[in-house]
Protein backbone atom coordinates (compact mmCIF):
# COMPACT_ATOMS: atom_id res chain seq x y z
CA UNK A 1 0.00 0.00 0.00
CA UNK A 2 2.98 2.29 0.47
CA UNK A 3 4.12 4.52 3.30
CA UNK A 4 1.75 7.15 4.66
CA UNK A 5 3.03 9.90 6.95
CA UNK A 6 0.43 11.94 8.81
CA UNK A 7 0.58 15.74 8.62
CA UNK A 8 1.82 17.43 11.80
CA UNK A 9 1.52 20.93 13.21
CA UNK A 10 4.39 23.19 14.17
CA UNK A 11 3.71 26.53 15.87
CA UNK A 12 0.08 26.10 14.92
CA UNK A 13 0.84 25.67 11.21
CA UNK A 14 0.09 22.51 9.26
CA UNK A 15 3.25 20.87 7.99
CA UNK A 16 2.67 18.36 5.18
CA UNK A 17 5.34 15.70 5.19
CA UNK A 18 5.98 13.38 2.30
CA UNK A 19 2.92 11.26 1.64
CA UNK A 20 3.11 8.13 -0.44
CA UNK A 21 -0.07 7.49 -2.42
CA UNK A 22 1.15 4.28 -4.02
CA UNK A 23 -1.79 1.93 -4.37
CA UNK A 24 -4.32 4.72 -3.77
CA UNK A 25 -6.30 3.49 -6.77
CA UNK A 26 -6.80 0.13 -5.06
CA UNK A 27 -8.74 1.68 -2.18
CA UNK A 28 -12.50 1.98 -2.10
CA UNK A 29 -13.93 5.48 -2.44
CA UNK A 30 -14.68 5.55 1.29
CA UNK A 31 -11.11 4.55 2.09
CA UNK A 32 -9.75 7.25 -0.20
CA UNK A 33 -11.97 9.86 1.46
CA UNK A 34 -10.74 8.73 4.87
CA UNK A 35 -7.15 8.97 3.66
CA UNK A 36 -7.57 12.47 2.22
CA UNK A 37 -9.43 13.58 5.33
CA UNK A 38 -6.39 12.73 7.42
CA UNK A 39 -3.94 14.15 4.90
CA UNK A 40 -5.66 17.52 4.44
CA UNK A 41 -7.24 17.71 7.93
CA UNK A 42 -10.74 17.97 6.47
CA UNK A 43 -13.67 18.65 8.76
CA UNK A 44 -16.82 16.56 8.97
CA UNK A 45 -18.70 19.35 7.20
CA UNK A 46 -16.19 19.25 4.34
CA UNK A 47 -16.60 15.48 4.08
CA UNK A 48 -20.35 15.93 3.69
CA UNK A 49 -19.67 18.32 0.78
CA UNK A 50 -17.30 15.81 -0.84
CA UNK A 51 -19.85 13.02 -0.59
CA UNK A 52 -22.68 15.13 -2.01
CA UNK A 53 -22.08 14.37 -5.69
CA UNK A 54 -25.61 15.02 -6.91
CA UNK A 55 -26.83 13.13 -9.95
CA UNK A 56 -23.39 11.62 -10.58
CA UNK A 57 -23.29 8.95 -7.89
CA UNK A 58 -19.95 8.12 -6.36
CA UNK A 59 -19.96 4.54 -7.58
CA UNK A 60 -20.60 5.73 -11.16
CA UNK A 61 -17.93 8.42 -10.91
CA UNK A 62 -15.51 5.80 -9.61
CA UNK A 63 -15.98 3.83 -12.83
CA UNK A 64 -15.47 6.88 -15.02
CA UNK A 65 -12.15 8.16 -13.67
CA UNK A 66 -9.28 7.20 -11.38
CA UNK A 67 -8.55 7.87 -7.69
CA UNK A 68 -12.06 9.33 -7.32
CA UNK A 69 -13.01 10.99 -4.03
CA UNK A 70 -15.96 13.14 -5.17
CA UNK A 71 -17.49 14.93 -8.15
CA UNK A 72 -17.38 18.60 -8.97
CA UNK A 73 -20.39 20.70 -9.95
CA UNK A 74 -21.09 23.33 -12.57
CA UNK A 75 -24.28 25.36 -12.97
CA UNK A 76 -26.45 23.95 -15.77
CA UNK A 77 -28.42 26.66 -17.52
CA UNK A 78 -30.39 27.03 -20.73
CA UNK A 79 -29.50 29.12 -23.74
CA UNK A 80 -32.71 30.45 -25.30
CA UNK A 81 -33.89 32.14 -28.49
CA UNK A 82 -31.98 29.81 -30.81
CA UNK A 83 -33.52 29.24 -34.22
CA UNK A 84 -31.31 27.13 -36.48
CA UNK A 85 -32.29 26.12 -40.01
CA UNK A 86 -35.87 27.01 -39.07
CA UNK A 87 -35.93 24.79 -35.96
CA UNK A 88 -36.15 26.21 -32.44
CA UNK A 89 -33.76 24.97 -29.75
CA UNK A 90 -33.37 25.27 -26.01
CA UNK A 91 -29.67 24.70 -25.37
CA UNK A 92 -28.29 23.20 -22.12
CA UNK A 93 -25.01 24.86 -21.11
CA UNK A 94 -22.78 23.93 -18.17
CA UNK A 95 -20.52 26.81 -17.18
CA UNK A 96 -19.33 28.59 -14.04
CA UNK A 97 -18.76 32.01 -15.61
CA UNK A 98 -21.34 34.75 -15.32
CA UNK A 99 -22.81 36.17 -18.56
CA UNK A 100 -21.92 33.30 -20.92
CA UNK A 101 -25.47 31.92 -21.08
CA UNK A 102 -26.99 35.40 -21.04
CA UNK A 103 -24.71 36.51 -23.89
CA UNK A 104 -25.54 33.47 -26.01
CA UNK A 105 -29.27 34.00 -25.49
CA UNK A 106 -28.98 37.73 -26.23
CA UNK A 107 -26.95 37.18 -29.39
CA UNK A 108 -29.43 34.57 -30.59
CA UNK A 109 -32.43 36.80 -29.84
CA UNK A 110 -31.01 39.67 -31.89
CA UNK A 111 -30.65 37.33 -34.90
CA UNK A 112 -34.39 36.65 -35.01
CA UNK A 113 -36.69 36.19 -36.86
CA UNK A 114 -34.36 34.47 -39.33
CA UNK A 115 -31.95 33.01 -36.78
CA UNK A 116 -28.99 30.93 -37.91
CA UNK A 117 -28.23 28.92 -40.99
CA UNK A 118 -25.87 26.00 -40.30
CA UNK A 119 -24.22 23.10 -42.10
CA UNK A 120 -21.89 20.30 -41.01
CA UNK A 121 -19.67 17.75 -42.73
CA UNK A 122 -20.08 14.02 -42.38
CA UNK A 123 -18.61 12.79 -39.05
CA UNK A 124 -15.26 11.60 -40.39
CA UNK A 125 -12.37 11.29 -37.94
CA UNK A 126 -8.71 10.59 -38.67
CA UNK A 127 -6.56 7.95 -36.99
CA UNK A 128 -2.79 7.70 -37.31
CA UNK A 129 -0.30 4.85 -37.02
CA UNK A 130 3.37 5.82 -36.67
CA UNK A 131 6.11 3.54 -38.05
CA UNK A 132 9.69 4.46 -37.04
CA UNK A 133 13.18 3.09 -37.58
CA UNK A 134 12.99 3.10 -41.38
CA UNK A 135 15.89 3.34 -43.80
CA UNK A 136 13.72 4.80 -46.53
CA UNK A 137 10.16 5.78 -45.58
CA UNK A 138 9.29 6.40 -49.22
CA UNK A 139 10.06 2.79 -50.12
CA UNK A 140 7.88 1.57 -47.25
CA UNK A 141 5.06 3.83 -48.44
CA UNK A 142 5.24 2.09 -51.82
CA UNK A 143 5.05 -1.31 -50.12
CA UNK A 144 1.96 -0.31 -48.14
CA UNK A 145 0.37 1.16 -51.23
CA UNK A 146 0.84 -2.18 -53.00
CA UNK A 147 -1.08 -3.80 -50.14
CA UNK A 148 -3.79 -1.16 -50.09
CA UNK A 149 -6.58 -3.62 -50.98
CA UNK A 150 -5.64 -5.94 -48.11
CA UNK A 151 -5.24 -3.03 -45.66
CA UNK A 152 -8.62 -1.58 -46.55
CA UNK A 153 -10.24 -5.00 -46.17
CA UNK A 154 -8.83 -5.33 -42.64
CA UNK A 155 -9.93 -1.78 -41.79
CA UNK A 156 -13.48 -2.51 -42.95
CA UNK A 157 -13.59 -5.70 -40.92
CA UNK A 158 -12.43 -3.84 -37.80
CA UNK A 159 -15.09 -1.14 -38.28
CA UNK A 160 -17.96 -3.38 -39.39
CA UNK A 161 -20.11 -2.44 -36.38
CA UNK A 162 -19.85 1.20 -37.39
CA UNK A 163 -20.54 0.24 -41.01
CA UNK A 164 -23.83 -1.36 -39.98
CA UNK A 165 -24.87 2.08 -38.66
CA UNK A 166 -24.01 3.80 -41.93
CA UNK A 167 -20.41 4.72 -41.12
CA UNK A 168 -17.14 2.81 -41.16
CA UNK A 169 -13.87 2.92 -43.10
CA UNK A 170 -13.57 5.60 -45.78
CA UNK A 171 -9.94 6.12 -46.82
CA UNK A 172 -6.33 4.99 -46.27
CA UNK A 173 -3.14 6.85 -47.25
CA UNK A 174 0.40 7.42 -45.99
CA UNK A 175 2.89 10.23 -45.50
CA UNK A 176 6.66 9.82 -45.32
CA UNK A 177 8.47 12.35 -43.13
CA UNK A 178 12.09 13.06 -42.24
CA UNK A 179 12.76 14.02 -38.63
CA UNK A 180 15.70 14.60 -36.30
CA UNK A 181 15.14 11.00 -35.12
CA UNK A 182 15.20 9.52 -38.57
CA UNK A 183 12.61 8.75 -41.23
CA UNK A 184 9.06 7.86 -40.26
CA UNK A 185 5.97 6.75 -42.09
CA UNK A 186 2.53 7.81 -40.91
CA UNK A 187 -0.47 5.75 -41.99
CA UNK A 188 -3.76 7.65 -42.03
CA UNK A 189 -7.22 6.13 -41.70
CA UNK A 190 -10.40 8.13 -42.22
CA UNK A 191 -13.42 6.63 -40.44
CA UNK A 192 -17.05 7.77 -40.47
CA UNK A 193 -18.00 7.44 -36.79
CA UNK A 194 -21.66 8.42 -37.17
CA UNK A 195 -23.18 9.61 -33.84
CA UNK A 196 -20.16 9.01 -31.62
CA UNK A 197 -17.19 11.25 -31.01
CA UNK A 198 -15.20 8.29 -32.33
CA UNK A 199 -11.98 8.13 -30.31
CA UNK A 200 -12.54 4.69 -28.81
CA UNK A 201 -13.68 3.19 -32.10
CA UNK A 202 -10.70 4.54 -34.01
CA UNK A 203 -8.09 3.72 -31.38
CA UNK A 204 -9.34 0.12 -31.21
CA UNK A 205 -9.23 -0.18 -35.00
CA UNK A 206 -5.71 1.24 -35.18
CA UNK A 207 -4.36 -1.16 -32.61
CA UNK A 208 -6.02 -4.01 -34.49
CA UNK A 209 -4.52 -3.12 -37.85
CA UNK A 210 -1.04 -2.09 -36.68
CA UNK A 211 0.49 -5.63 -36.76
CA UNK A 212 -0.55 -6.04 -40.39
CA UNK A 213 1.01 -2.70 -41.29
CA UNK A 214 4.28 -3.81 -39.70
CA UNK A 215 4.14 -7.09 -41.61
CA UNK A 216 3.56 -5.33 -44.95
CA UNK A 217 6.26 -2.74 -44.18
CA UNK A 218 8.80 -5.53 -43.59
CA UNK A 219 10.85 -3.24 -41.36
CA UNK A 220 10.58 -0.60 -38.66
CA UNK A 221 8.65 -0.46 -35.43
CA UNK A 222 5.10 0.57 -34.67
CA UNK A 223 4.84 3.43 -32.19
CA UNK A 224 1.71 5.58 -31.85
CA UNK A 225 -1.74 4.32 -32.83
CA UNK A 226 -4.09 7.16 -31.95
CA UNK A 227 -7.01 9.31 -33.11
CA UNK A 228 -6.26 12.88 -34.16
CA UNK A 229 -8.17 15.67 -32.45
CA UNK A 230 -7.62 17.88 -35.47
CA UNK A 231 -10.94 16.85 -37.01
CA UNK A 232 -10.63 18.98 -40.14
CA UNK A 233 -12.72 16.50 -42.12
CA UNK A 234 -15.54 17.08 -39.63
CA UNK A 235 -16.17 20.79 -39.71
CA UNK A 236 -19.33 22.72 -38.91
CA UNK A 237 -20.20 26.21 -40.01
CA UNK A 238 -22.94 28.74 -39.34
CA UNK A 239 -24.10 32.12 -40.57
CA UNK A 240 -26.41 34.80 -39.19
CA UNK A 241 -27.49 38.31 -40.16
CA UNK A 242 -27.98 41.01 -37.54
CA UNK A 243 -29.98 43.85 -39.03
CA UNK A 244 -28.88 47.45 -38.59
CA UNK A 245 -32.42 48.37 -37.52
CA UNK A 246 -32.10 45.89 -34.65
CA UNK A 247 -28.57 46.45 -33.35
CA UNK A 248 -27.75 49.90 -34.71
CA UNK A 249 -25.12 51.06 -37.16
CA UNK A 250 -22.72 52.08 -34.38
CA UNK A 251 -22.71 48.52 -33.01
CA UNK A 252 -22.00 47.17 -36.51
CA UNK A 253 -19.03 49.48 -36.96
CA UNK A 254 -17.74 48.60 -33.50
CA UNK A 255 -17.97 44.86 -34.16
CA UNK A 256 -16.15 45.23 -37.49
CA UNK A 257 -13.39 47.20 -35.79
CA UNK A 258 -13.10 44.57 -33.05
CA UNK A 259 -12.95 41.77 -35.63
CA UNK A 260 -10.24 43.57 -37.61
CA UNK A 261 -8.26 43.97 -34.38
CA UNK A 262 -8.45 40.20 -33.80
CA UNK A 263 -7.28 39.49 -37.37
CA UNK A 264 -4.12 41.53 -36.86
CA UNK A 265 -3.15 40.87 -33.23
CA UNK A 266 -2.61 37.43 -31.68
CA UNK A 267 -3.24 38.68 -28.15
CA UNK A 268 -6.71 39.83 -29.13
CA UNK A 269 -7.34 36.85 -31.43
CA UNK A 270 -6.74 34.42 -28.56
CA UNK A 271 -9.31 36.14 -26.36
CA UNK A 272 -11.68 36.51 -29.32
CA UNK A 273 -11.60 32.73 -29.83
CA UNK A 274 -11.87 32.07 -26.10
CA UNK A 275 -15.19 33.89 -26.20
CA UNK A 276 -16.37 31.58 -28.97
CA UNK A 277 -15.35 28.51 -27.01
CA UNK A 278 -17.17 29.77 -23.90
CA UNK A 279 -20.45 28.65 -25.43
CA UNK A 280 -19.20 25.62 -27.34
CA UNK A 281 -17.43 24.20 -24.28
CA UNK A 282 -20.50 24.80 -22.13
CA UNK A 283 -22.63 22.74 -24.52
CA UNK A 284 -19.97 20.03 -24.77
CA UNK A 285 -19.74 19.69 -20.99
CA UNK A 286 -23.52 19.67 -20.58
CA UNK A 287 -23.84 16.84 -23.11
CA UNK A 288 -20.95 14.76 -21.73
CA UNK A 289 -18.55 15.44 -24.61
CA UNK A 290 -14.78 15.87 -24.67
CA UNK A 291 -14.47 19.66 -24.61
CA UNK A 292 -10.67 19.43 -24.39
CA UNK A 293 -10.49 17.68 -27.76
CA UNK A 294 -12.74 20.34 -29.28
CA UNK A 295 -10.56 23.12 -27.85
CA UNK A 296 -7.39 21.52 -29.24
CA UNK A 297 -8.90 21.13 -32.71
CA UNK A 298 -10.35 24.64 -32.74
CA UNK A 299 -7.08 26.37 -31.90
CA UNK A 300 -5.15 24.22 -34.38
CA UNK A 301 -7.67 25.27 -37.04
CA UNK A 302 -7.20 28.92 -36.07
CA UNK A 303 -3.50 28.47 -36.91
CA UNK A 304 -3.96 26.54 -40.15
CA UNK A 305 -2.66 29.41 -42.32
CA UNK A 306 0.49 29.72 -40.21
CA UNK A 307 -0.91 32.79 -38.47
CA UNK A 308 -3.34 32.48 -35.54
CA UNK A 309 -6.68 33.89 -36.73
CA UNK A 310 -10.25 34.42 -35.45
CA UNK A 311 -12.63 31.49 -35.93
CA UNK A 312 -15.41 33.90 -36.91
CA UNK A 313 -15.71 36.33 -39.80
CA UNK A 314 -17.78 39.53 -39.96
CA UNK A 315 -18.71 41.79 -42.85
CA UNK A 316 -21.45 44.16 -43.98
CA UNK A 317 -23.78 43.13 -46.77
CA UNK A 318 -25.10 45.47 -49.43
CA UNK A 319 -28.04 46.42 -47.20
CA UNK A 320 -25.66 47.53 -44.46
CA UNK A 321 -26.53 44.65 -42.13
CA UNK A 322 -23.93 42.69 -40.21
CA UNK A 323 -23.18 39.18 -41.46
CA UNK A 324 -21.42 36.84 -39.05
CA UNK A 325 -19.91 33.49 -39.99
CA UNK A 326 -18.07 30.74 -38.15
CA UNK A 327 -16.28 27.53 -39.17
CA UNK A 328 -14.27 25.06 -37.12
CA UNK A 329 -13.65 21.33 -36.75
CA UNK A 330 -15.91 19.92 -34.08
CA UNK A 331 -16.15 16.29 -32.96
CA UNK A 332 -19.25 15.81 -30.83
CA UNK A 333 -21.22 12.67 -30.07
CA UNK A 334 -24.65 11.78 -28.75
CA UNK A 335 -23.71 8.19 -27.86
CA UNK A 336 -20.67 6.46 -26.37
CA UNK A 337 -17.96 7.73 -24.07
CA UNK A 338 -19.12 9.18 -20.76
CA UNK A 339 -22.54 10.05 -22.20
CA UNK A 340 -23.86 6.57 -21.44
CA UNK A 341 -22.85 6.93 -17.77
CA UNK A 342 -23.87 10.55 -17.30
CA UNK A 343 -27.56 10.95 -16.52
CA UNK A 344 -27.39 14.75 -16.73
CA UNK A 345 -25.88 14.49 -20.21
CA UNK A 346 -28.74 12.24 -21.29
CA UNK A 347 -31.29 14.74 -19.99
CA UNK A 348 -29.46 17.61 -21.67
CA UNK A 349 -29.58 15.81 -25.01
CA UNK A 350 -33.28 15.12 -24.51
CA UNK A 351 -33.90 18.83 -23.87
CA UNK A 352 -31.86 19.74 -26.93
CA UNK A 353 -33.77 17.26 -29.10
CA UNK A 354 -31.07 16.67 -31.70
CA UNK A 355 -31.38 13.63 -33.93
CA UNK A 356 -27.69 12.98 -34.59
CA UNK A 357 -24.16 14.17 -33.88
CA UNK A 358 -24.09 16.30 -37.02
CA UNK A 359 -27.07 18.32 -35.80
CA UNK A 360 -25.39 18.73 -32.40
CA UNK A 361 -22.29 20.13 -34.14
CA UNK A 362 -24.45 22.68 -35.97
CA UNK A 363 -26.01 23.81 -32.70
CA UNK A 364 -22.54 24.12 -31.16
CA UNK A 365 -21.15 26.48 -33.80
CA UNK A 366 -24.29 28.62 -33.63
CA UNK A 367 -23.76 29.03 -29.90
CA UNK A 368 -20.14 29.95 -30.52
CA UNK A 369 -21.15 32.58 -33.07
CA UNK A 370 -23.87 33.98 -30.78
CA UNK A 371 -21.47 34.26 -27.84
CA UNK A 372 -18.81 35.93 -29.97
CA UNK A 373 -21.26 38.41 -31.49
CA UNK A 374 -22.65 39.39 -28.10
CA UNK A 375 -19.18 39.81 -26.61
CA UNK A 376 -17.94 41.98 -29.48
CA UNK A 377 -21.10 44.09 -29.34
CA UNK A 378 -20.64 44.73 -25.64
CA UNK A 379 -16.88 45.27 -25.86
CA UNK A 380 -17.10 47.78 -28.69
CA UNK A 381 -19.95 49.83 -27.22
CA UNK A 382 -20.67 50.12 -23.48
CA UNK A 383 -17.84 47.77 -22.40
CA UNK A 384 -18.14 44.20 -21.23
CA UNK A 385 -17.89 44.79 -17.49
CA UNK A 386 -21.17 46.65 -17.08
CA UNK A 387 -23.36 43.68 -17.95
CA UNK A 388 -20.89 41.08 -16.71
CA UNK A 389 -20.58 42.60 -13.24
CA UNK A 390 -24.33 43.01 -12.88
CA UNK A 391 -24.62 39.27 -13.31
CA UNK A 392 -21.59 38.68 -11.08
CA UNK A 393 -23.12 40.73 -8.26
CA UNK A 394 -25.23 37.81 -7.05
CA UNK A 395 -22.12 35.64 -6.91
CA UNK A 396 -20.43 38.26 -4.74
CA UNK A 397 -23.40 38.24 -2.39
CA UNK A 398 -23.12 34.49 -1.93
CA UNK A 399 -19.34 34.72 -1.46
CA UNK A 400 -19.66 37.14 1.46
CA UNK A 401 -22.28 35.01 3.22
CA UNK A 402 -25.73 36.14 2.09
CA UNK A 403 -27.98 33.25 3.07
CA UNK A 404 -31.39 34.10 1.62
CA UNK A 405 -32.66 35.12 -1.81
CA UNK A 406 -33.82 38.41 -0.29
CA UNK A 407 -30.33 39.23 0.99
CA UNK A 408 -28.74 38.23 -2.32
CA UNK A 409 -31.15 40.41 -4.32
CA UNK A 410 -30.68 43.39 -2.00
CA UNK A 411 -26.88 43.17 -2.16
CA UNK A 412 -26.89 42.79 -5.95
CA UNK A 413 -29.14 45.83 -6.35
CA UNK A 414 -27.03 47.91 -3.96
CA UNK A 415 -23.82 46.98 -5.77
CA UNK A 416 -25.39 48.00 -9.07
CA UNK A 417 -26.48 51.35 -7.64
CA UNK A 418 -23.03 52.07 -6.23
CA UNK A 419 -21.28 50.84 -9.35
CA UNK A 420 -18.67 49.08 -7.23
CA UNK A 421 -18.44 45.33 -7.59
CA UNK A 422 -16.05 44.02 -4.94
CA UNK A 423 -16.32 41.48 -2.14
CA UNK A 424 -15.47 44.17 0.43
CA UNK A 425 -18.31 46.36 -0.78
CA UNK A 426 -20.73 43.42 -0.79
CA UNK A 427 -19.64 42.49 2.74
CA UNK A 428 -20.28 46.06 3.98
CA UNK A 429 -23.75 46.06 2.39
CA UNK A 430 -24.58 42.71 4.03
CA UNK A 431 -23.57 44.12 7.43
CA UNK A 432 -25.77 47.17 6.84
CA UNK A 433 -28.74 45.00 5.84
CA UNK A 434 -28.46 42.79 8.89
CA UNK A 435 -27.85 45.72 11.22
CA UNK A 436 -30.96 47.50 9.93
CA UNK A 437 -33.01 44.35 10.52
CA UNK A 438 -31.61 43.97 14.02
CA UNK A 439 -32.99 47.37 15.02
CA UNK A 440 -36.36 46.87 13.38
Amino acid sequence: MGVYMQPTKKNGKLIIKMTEFSGFYKLSVEERIARIKEYAQLSEAELIVLKNTGALKLDVANRMAENVISATHLPLGLGTNFKINGKEYVVPMAVEESSVIAAASHGAKLSLPLGFEAHADEPIMIGQVQIVGLKNAGDVAVKLESKKTEIEKIARELTKNMEMRGGGFRRFYTRAIKTERGEMLIAYFEIDVRDSMGANTINTMLEGIAPSLREYAEEGQIRLRIVSNFADKRKARARAIWKKETIGEEAIEGILDAYTFAKTDIYRATTHNKGIMNGIDALAIATGNDWRAIEAGAHAYALRSGKYQPLTHYEKNKEGNLVGMIELPIALGIVGGSINSNSIAKIALKILNVKNATELAMVAVCIGLANNFAALKALSTEGIQKGHMKLHARNLAVIVGASTDKEIDEIALALERRGTYTADCARDILKEIRLDRFFL
